[in-house]
């Protein structure tokens, strides 16, 4: 019968052998080396610092995240050294890293029923072939400009024809703004409406003082919602007195010209009242710049 030093012995001449020829890979000899512990703890783990090894010159190698080979997509296989042993984990590549602090300013902008593309939305992709976006690019770097000063710019009420990018163009900007920890919602006005008015039992309230306090805010198609004097006097004016008086940016689209949505505003259900709409229409002349994007329909 073999004695139990016997079967160690062995053992250990098996490790032994397995980490010198592993090493006859110069370049996986310097890794293995490198993590400055006691050869005989780097036998132990062999097989272990093989698959650290390999997928650490992946890294060297690789392009991008899609074209990562390593065996979890944007992670290394990676060694932790101490003085008697080496532990393994999975940690972010370089590149992940890097991806993750570049998106990281997504969280600072909000979609209220608005397309979650609309977070990719960015300034080197806009359409720059249609020389009506001039205009708006150009306030868009006044603006920046002008927030970062400290100067409360005004927003601006983006009117023009469907599909022509007039969304895509104020996330671009609060993307932007984004990046400098600016906070902003994007909201589908009609949509909003009617999911404000389903939360009055529940938290009306924290929905509606969000909206009304958020530092850059884009009410997209207003105009294409049914009015009612509730959304009108009771929704959009106190959104807009708050915005006012708070010198708070505030950002709108829509199909309509301003006269054609003081128009809008006007009829409702309960009749024509020419006051309360001039009174809205007012509130928003305060807050933005108005211009025009006349454009082919990009969607099509």
């Amino acid at each position: 019968m073999k004695k139990m030093t016997d079967i160690y012995d062995v053992d250990e001449t098996k490790l032994a052998h397995a980490f010198q020829d592993a090493c006859t890979q110069e370049e996986f000899k310097k890794f293995a080396y490198q993590l400055n512990v006691k050869e005989e703890v780097l036998m132990k783990y062999t097989s272990n610092l093989q698959d650290a090894f390999l997928e650490q010159e992946n890294c060297k190698k690789c392009k991008n995240l899609s074209t990562c080979k390593n065996e979890m997509k944007g992670y290394v296989y990676t060694a932790i050294p101490n003085d008697k042993m080496i532990s393994f984990s999975y940690d972010a590549c370089k590149k992940l890293k890097e991806k993750m602090e570049e998106e990281a300013y997504k969280e600072n902008l909000d979609l209220y029923d608005i397309p979650k593309e609309m977070k990719d939305a960015s300034f080197q992709n806009i359409y720059k072939d249609d020389k009506a976006r001039l205009p708006i690019i150009k306030y868009f770097k006044e603006f920046i400009e002008n927030y970062e000063a400290g100067k409360n710019p005004k927003g601006i009420y983006l009117n023009g024809s469907f599909g022509s990018g007039k969304t895509y163009l104020i996330a671009a900007l609060f993307n932007e703004m984004a990046k400098k920890k600016i906070r902003s919602i994007l909201i589908y006005y009609p949509e909003f409406l009617r999911n404000l008015k389903s939360s009055f039992n529940t938290n009306y309230e924290e929905k509606f003082n969000e909206i009304k306090k958020i530092p850059l805010l884009l009410l997209d198609d207003i105009g294409a919602e049914n009015e009612s004097n509730w959304s009108r006097d009771e929704v959009l004016g106190p959104i807009l007195q708050y915005r006012m008086e708070n010198h708070l940016a505030t950002f709108f689209t829509s199909n309509l010209t301003l006269d054609e949505l003081e128009k809008s505003l006007s009829i409702t259900s309960s009749g024509v009242d020419k006051i309360k709409a001039r009174r809205i229409i007012e509130r928003m002349k305060q807050l933005t710049v108005s211009l025009e994007l006349i454009s082919k329909n990009r969607r099509q």
